[in-house]
């Protein structure tokens, strides 16, 4: 079908058809194009596509050809991670049936009294849209029944992992019919989207409307420099030069590590050292904070960096070259993942002549030492952290869930769902990530509101 189709090709009610002519909906997308009419077709689909690329309308029109109106049972439950993205996702579907009498959509959201939802719920809704912690709240309660589910959406399904949902996904699958349609729609597809997909979902087709990663997206780069000063400074030339968010830097020893992350520290980076010396606490606690966008370098062993849970880097540093091509492939590679593009940057000196050959008839290409930026830019601000993480004394052990801290932090004069980020619970600990600009006010609302009826001590680290 032609990505520029009109929605009058597509086997849609008249009724429908000329409501979206009446919303400007004439001609599909390019994720529309090639997912609706796998959508209408009863296809599980998994859509990758950034947002505004009309994934809500894409599955909002399957729910509603396959809703049948005059059965006041829940037909359709759609996930998404935060109540702003619901009351958006269950706003579109509103309008997107304003030509069908009678379809009740309802919102599930943390933050809000659970009282008038019961009610809406005992007069009987066709779609419901809401958050996984509030939609377990309801399931544990009885209050919502999900034995009619005939299409499972999951939007924004790598955030929703990103910010803890794991667990209530997993109580909340164990109630939707086997048989179902399932809908999964991602900006990125990590692995653990990928083992997700291979579980819950029957032979889906997948639809990728953005260039998707390849070898050739992953930029690297070579700077020969000696050892000592000159390679620190090389280091934080380029760092202010590209800005990433995320960087990781590898060096040879632990003491390397060490001394890295001490000099950029010094110097107003925002780093962390990962080696083998920290205890397993403070390895958490590191790993949280760099991988919700708390600290921009992370400065590491390959030994530390092992199975490092991370879903998008924008550059890995080789501080020291790898020992072996093998050890230099994989920590190139961590980069550049999900869709996205990444930069590894090498240096080397004499010493690694060897490697630098091994390398090249790897790439194909020669190798050449490239120009480091001016040192002017060494005089230039350092950029800060885009998240500040809080530490709330209190995790699985005492029944805190993602949902009650999201719930907490936007609720009545809270913070938007938006300045929160990764929520990563352990058994007697929670980090929750926020923006930089709302961590007066996410403490504030933490240390003053209740956490399922006890108050915990929670600090910004």
């Amino acid at each position: 079908m032609s990505q520029s189709a009109a929605f009058s090709s597509l086997p849609l009610s008249p009724e429908i058809l000329k409501n979206l002519d009446s919303l400007g909906y004439t001609r599909m997308t390019p994720v529309q194009a090639q997912s609706l009419p796998l959508m209408l077709a009863g296809t599980d689909v998994i859509a990758q596509g950034k947002t505004g690329s009309g994934k809500t309308a894409a599955f909002g029109l399957g729910i509603l050809a396959s809703t049948a109106v005059r059965q006041f049972s829940v037909q359709a439950l759609v996930l998404c991670p935060t109540r702003e993205l619901a009351d958006q996702v269950a706003a579109e579907i509103r309008r997107l049936a304003r030509a069908t009498p009678n379809i009740k959509v309802l919102t599930l959201c943390g933050g809000t009294p659970l009282g008038p939802q019961v009610g809406s719920l005992e007069k009987g809704v066709h779609i419901v849209v809401g958050t996984p912690g509030r939609v377990e709240d309801h399931l544990e309660r009885e209050t919502l029944n999900l034995s009619h589910v005939r299409t499972l959406v999951l939007d924004e399904a790598d955030r929703m992992l990103q910010m803890g949902f794991e667990d209530s996904l997993e109580a909340i699958l164990k109630q939707v019919p086997a048989e179902r349609q399932t809908l999964l729609l991602s900006a990125t597809y990590p692995d653990k989207i990928q083992n997700i997909a291979r579980r819950i979902m029957k032979s889906p087709e997948m639809i990728v409307v953005d260039e998707k990663h390849d070898d050739e997206t992953i930029e690297q780069h070579f700077y020969r420099i000696p050892d000592g000063q000159q390679r620190l400074n090389a280091l934080q030339l380029l760092l202010l030069k590209h800005k990433p968010e995320s960087a990781l830097v590898f060096c040879a020893m632990r003491q390397d590590v060490r001394d890295v992350a001490a000099k950029l520290k010094d110097n107003g980076f925002s780093v962390l050292p990962l080696h083998g010396e920290l205890d397993q606490r403070d390895r958490d606690q590191t790993l949280v904070q760099f991988s919700n966008k708390s600290a921009m370098v992370l400065v590491a062993t390959d030994v530390a960096a092992r199975g490092l849970d991370i879903d998008s880097l924008d550059v890995v540093v080789n501080y020291h070259m790898a020992r072996d091509l093998e050890v230099h492939v994989h920590r190139v590679g961590r980069t550049g993942r999900a869709g996205g593009s990444g930069l590894a940057w090498s240096f080397y000196d004499g010493r690694d002549n060897a490697k630098i050959e091994q390398i090249q008839q790897a790439i194909n290409r020669p190798i050449r030492s490239e120009k480091l930026p001016p040192p002017d830019l060494l005089k230039e601000p350092v950029p800060r952290a885009q998240m500040i993480t809080i530490q709330i004394e209190g995790g699985k052990k005492q029944k805190l869930r993602p949902g009650d801290i999201l719930g907490a932090l936007t609720g009545e004069n809270g913070i938007e769902g938006a300045q929160v980020g990764k929520i990563k619970i352990f058994d007697n600990r929670t980090y929750v990530a926020v923006t930089r600009d709302a961590i007066k006010a996410a403490l504030k609302k933490l240390s003053s509101d209740k956490l399922k009826g006890r108050s915990y001590r929670v600090r910004s680290i």
